[in-house]
């Protein structure tokens, strides 16, 4: 598997992460496609991971300021899960961080998925609040 990432402006790659954001979000989980799809999708830099040629997972990453960045959005397809590709999505969003002299990210996690973002370093910040109808918490992590 591999990941790819690109601007909105990558149509054929952005459609590939919409294709599994709808899959998992709005089909599996039931969130409304117009909160899905929102006002960020313009400035956030976009990535998908492929087995082969097929999309299978998905994320996002947006600059809140200089040296603060924020995670997406990240869903993998259910025949993937627990096989390492929600680490792989993870560890390549974080590279790009990195790169671009972000020292610190945050992330809103659906509660279930908080101890697969505790076990790559994240910290949970906040009680738990609802997002679209699912229990979240918000989680920071050093770079």
């Amino acid at each position: 598997m591999n990941v790819a990432m690109g601007e909105k402006q990558d149509s054929s790659l952005y459609n590939d992460a919409l294709t599994v954001r709808k899959t998992v979000f709005v089909e599996e989980q039931h969130v409304p496609e117009e909160e899905e799809i929102d006002e960020f999708e313009q400035e956030a830099t976009h990535f998908v991971l492929y087995d082969g040629d097929n999309p299978v997972g998905a994320g996002r990453f947006r600059m809140l300021d200089n040296h603060m960045g924020k995670i997406e959005r990240i869903c993998i397809l259910p025949d993937y899960r627990n096989r390492g590709a929600g680490r792989l999505i993870m560890e390549s969003i974080e590279q790009f961080a990195k790169e671009n002299g972000i020292s610190k990210i945050k992330l809103n996690a659906q509660t279930h998925a908080e101890p697969f973002y505790q076990k790559l370093g994240y910290e949970t910040v906040s009680e738990v609040f609802m997002d679209a109808g699912i229990p979240h918490v918000a989680m920071v992590k050093q770079l």
